[in-house]
């Protein structure tokens, strides 16, 4: 590959001398011209940004909806044929309609700058054989860079020298500690995260020294590829978009069917003048085309966004709110989104006890309670004056330890290593005063931790003499040691039984540290071979990164709505299980590998995704896949992170959720949703909310559909009659406009139902509109079509009035039935004959209340009487409109308690058709 830079070779499995034969570079680093000449080659050290699209194609995309252009059309005709104020009204509508969707949706992606914002703008590099400083930006491959503790690395660096040196690859691997790097190589085949001779660009040099050669620059590192697979990656469109969009274009073409037709007709057998005919034909459209709906539909999911803003859901992109309430799988990775991400001692084991210990995270409080047996009885709290060997064990973490516990800001913090850091919390919950320990019992020496040896040492001074404390892996320990103490007395280690003890607790998911002690002569030097023979084991210590407990309520919460939680992360499989079962995860017995994905085609995974919950040491392209296999079952997915590995998925999935406070900026800009406390719990909220704006836009369409359903068919039957319209097209503009924004709003502030998180997740493809609510519409149409046409009639024939105040009595009829019906469409099934179904809603009386005094703006301010050519109605007027309305409302009810009678439980068929595809969802669960 020479000095290509790209990400071909595997660099972990070579040798330092073959990454630098490889790279063309030598120890000394690469001449100044060598750096210009690759630089010119390979471009910058920086991530290819997809160009933004610009606000005239975003502003345009809003009028691609058959609709709109079907109204865009008809401002065309009315124009054409000499009506300048209603084209002008038409085309009003339409660019308000427009700037709503532009506003709400106008912000560009981001989520590339993001992952840009992760590389160091400098580095330490060797040039000409000497060191200095560079812009990261101008790295090349071949080059020899320094990394020190607190660097973020500047690229994908093979590491040639190290220093104890670690690297914390969270936002990377999901790894929650810090990871051991040396210069060995590994195998070919080695994953992600274990890639020990590797410092991958955007990871944090945690502590220690390294040396290393770059082989990857840009594009062509880990978080490159990543940024790949973020451009590649298609954004799906929500349901209900899809639902509106099939929706909208079935109605625009039988619209726009019905008023060719009609047209056709009323000039053909009646003989009426063309140009009245297209005035009718374009009067049938606007009067039927929902032009309202679009933008009460985001006004509603305007309103979603806030509520849950109020509940700590920051929504970045309207569709998800509606989209939320469908989610059938959550995908989450688990470091510091389902656990704290702080590492805590939950177990210590001494000679003749195991000893649980309460608390969570790095607050410094909790209870120790001796274990009675095998089955986890914590009985007998005690304290270090009941079990020295405790304080002893306790004392020896601390001494031979860099880390420091600190309060900052009402917060405790962990500086240096979070292993480390939760020894020092456990001894302060102990109550050891961790200055005063290390004060009494100074350090003379120690040997830092090392992978190889997989040990730290420290040698302290004690009352009586100088002692060895060594802390390490306990396998490695365990053969170091030959004597076990318990206080003062020394038994011989059985080793047996510390195996047993060992395993115990790694299969309950905790990571096990093994302490250990001996005494030291002053004279003798602090080196290995010395140091490795002849231990006294203390005791072991098990710690995990424990689960939220917010987090445990929401996975009940989930479960209960009918919503699939999944585990996907980068720690160890036996850790991710134990983690998931005390979640309360479902399927956690056995969870997958990255390597066993890698094992199975995409129909396969398809397949065992549906009986596996847990999936462990996975890398972002297994995340990827992961969502695209639930979604090829069919289900809406949600993804929630707080790395650049979640990049990817966070974007394919419906919804991406990432974490505020512990999120990279990535992760946030690829997703849809952040939460601001980074609390899982938020989800659950978010969800409920998502459901209950669909309920709400559910019931604002059946509102909605019927005044356009009954002012279409009033024309059609008029021209097809051959009789006068009782509703021109720019009062069907008029009326459209009014009961969409003032009436059809006031039902997306409807409170959620009490039931809400106890049904299952909506089927991904059950219709916006079942059979019964297609049923609704239709029947309300024709109710309010007979009130039209029977108001319009009595004033126009049986009192002789002008057309003028016939027409305004028509649209006065359609407006004032609207309200009443308004009050039905609160609850689609249940009974409205109640006071809290009538009066129980501030927002639909505050609505009525409106339209009632635009109303009577309309039918008598001499300005709107000159533009809609409405005229002045008398009391009696008023009146029987009042009482067609009341017999339209209590007419519905009737229709309702027919429903609720031949339904069981007073389901409605909607709500039936739910539960069978729940129970077919369950079925197949089982049988899987």
């Amino acid at each position: 590959m020479g000095s290509d830079g790209r990400q071909q070779r595997d660099w972990h499995a070579t040798t330092c001398d073959e990454a630098l034969l490889h790279t063309n570079s030598t120890l000394s680093g690469l001449s100044s011209e060598q750096a210009r000449q690759r630089l010119a080659e390979h471009g910058p050290n920086q991530l290819r940004q997809a160009p933004p699209r610009p606000w005239w194609k975003r502003l345009l995309a809003q009028f691609d909806n058959l609709l709109m252009l079907i109204l865009l059309v008809a401002a065309g005709v009315s124009l054409g044929l000499g009506e300048i104020l209603d084209a002008t009204a038409i085309a009003g509508v339409v660019m308000i309609i427009a700037l709503i969707g532009f506003i709400q949706e106008g912000k560009a992606e981001r989520a590339m700058e993001g992952i840009r914002g992760m590389l160091s703008p400098r580095a330490s590099v060797i040039r000409d054989g000497k060191r200095h400083d560079a812009p990261a930006a101008d790295l090349v491959p071949g080059d020899i860079v320094y990394l020190e503790s607190g660097d973020r690395v500047p690229a994908d660096i093979r590491l040639l020298e190290t220093r104890r040196l670690r690297t914390h690859e969270a936002p990377l691997t999901g790894e929650s500690v810090p990871v051991d790097k040396d210069t060995a190589p590994v195998d070919a085949e080695t994953e992600l995260a274990e890639r020990s001779t590797m410092a991958y660009a955007g990871t944090l040099v945690a502590h220690g020294q390294g040396l290393g050669v770059v082989v990857g620059t840009g594009q062509h590192t880990e978080i490159g590829q990543i940024s790949d697979m973020l451009q590649r990656v298609e954004k799906l469109r929500t349901p209900l978009l899809r639902q509106l969009d099939r929706a909208g274009r079935t109605l625009a073409i039988y619209i726009l069917g019905a008023a060719i037709v009609t047209g056709l007709f009323g000039f053909l057998v009646h003989g009426e003048p063309l140009a009245e005919m297209f005035m009718a034909s374009v009067g049938l459209a606007v009067a039927a085309i929902p032009e309202g709906l679009p933008a009460i539909v985001t006004i509603g999911l305007a309103l979603g966004v806030q509520s849950m803003a109020r509940r700590h859901a920051i929504v970045r992109r309207l569709p998800a709110v509606e989209t939320l309430g469908a989610i059938t799988t959550i995908f989450s990775d688990k470091t510091g989104t389902l656990t704290c991400n702080e590492m805590t001692v939950q177990a210590l084991c001494l000679p003749s006890a195991t000893i649980a210990v309460s608390g969570m995270g790095y607050i410094p409080e909790g209870e120790f309670r001796i274990q009675r047996d095998s089955a986890g009885d914590k009985a007998h709290p005690m304290t270090l004056g009941d079990h020295p060997a405790l304080g002893h064990l306790l004392t020896a973490g601390v001494l031979c330890n860099d880390a420091a516990l600190a309060r900052n800001e009402e917060r405790w913090q962990i500086h240096g290593d979070p292993t480390e850091g939760a020894l020092l919390v456990v001894a302060a919950k102990a109550g050891l005063d961790i200055a005063t320990v290390r004060h009494s019992y100074t350090r003379r020496d120690h040997l830092p931790f090392d992978a190889e040896r997989r040990y730290m040492a420290s040698l302290n001074t004690f009352e009586d003499g100088d002692r060895l404390l060594v802390k390490g892996a306990p396998d490695r320990l365990l053969d170091m040691c030959r004597h076990v103490a318990e206080g003062d007395i020394l038994s011989e280690l059985d080793h047996a039984f510390w195996l047993q003890r060992i395993h115990d607790l790694s299969s309950q998911g905790l990571r096990v540290l093994a302490i250990a002690e001996k005494r030291w002569s002053r004279e003798t030097a602090l080196k290995e071979e010395k140091i490795e023979r002849d231990l006294v084991l203390l005791g072991l210590v098990g710690m995990l990164d424990p689960p939220r407990d917010e987090a445990i309520q929401a996975i009940e919460h989930c479960l209960a709505a009918g919503i699939r939680p999944i585990m996907v992360t980068g720690d160890h499989a036996m850790t991710a299980k134990a983690i998931a079962e005390r979640l309360g995860f479902v399927r956690t017995d056995a969870p997958l590998t990255g390597r066993d994905i890698d094992r199975l085609d995409d129909t396969e995974l398809t397949e065992c995704i549906r009986t596996v919950d847990v999936f462990a040491r996975v890398a972002p392209e297994h995340k990827l896949r992961l969502v695209k296999a639930m979604q090829a079952n069919g289900g809406i997915c949600a993804m929630t992170g707080d790395g650049v590995n979640d990049g990817p998925a966070l974007k394919r999935a419906d919804v991406g959720i990432a974490m505020g406070i512990q999120g990279t900026e990535a992760a946030k800009e690829a997703a849809e949703m952040v939460l601001a406390d980074d609390n899982f719990a938020t989800i659950v909220n978010a969800i409920e909310e998502g459901r209950k704006v669909y309920d709400n836009i559910r019931k604002t369409i059946t509102f909605l559909l019927p005044t356009n359903g009954s002012q279409g068919l009033a024309i059609l039957i008029a021209v097809l009659a051959g009789t006068l319209l009782p509703i021109t097209p720019l009062q069907a503009l008029w009326v459209n406009m009014v009961v969409a924004v003032t009436l059809g709003l006031a039902l997306a502030f409807e409170k959620g139902e009490p039931d809400l998180m106890q049904r299952a997740p909506r089927p991904p493809n059950a219709p916006l509109l079942d059979l019964f609510l297609l049923w609704r519409v239709v029947f309300v149409s024709c109710l309010l079509l007979l009130c039209v046409f029977g108001m319009f009639a009595w004033l126009l024939h049986g009192q002789d009035n002008p057309l003028a105040l016939a027409r305004s009595g028509a649209v006065n009829m359609l407006v004032m039935g609207s309200a009443a019906y308004l009050i039905n469409s609160r609850f689609l099934i249940n009974s409205s004959l109640s006071w809290h179904g009538i009066f129980g809603s501030r927002p639909v009386w505050l609505a009525i209340g409106l339209v009632v005094l635009i109303q009577l703006g309309w039918t008598y301010l001499p300005v709107m009487q000159h533009l809609f050519e409405s005229a002045p109605l008398l009391p009696m007027h008023w009146l029987a409109i009042l009482l067609a309305s009341v017999g339209l409302f209590l007419i519905i009810e009737l229709e309702k308690r027919f429903w609720r009678k031949r339904r069981p439980a007073g389901l409605a068929p909607s709500q039936a058709a739910a539960n069978a595809a729940d129970q077919t969802r369950e079925t197949r669960a089982n049988s899987s």
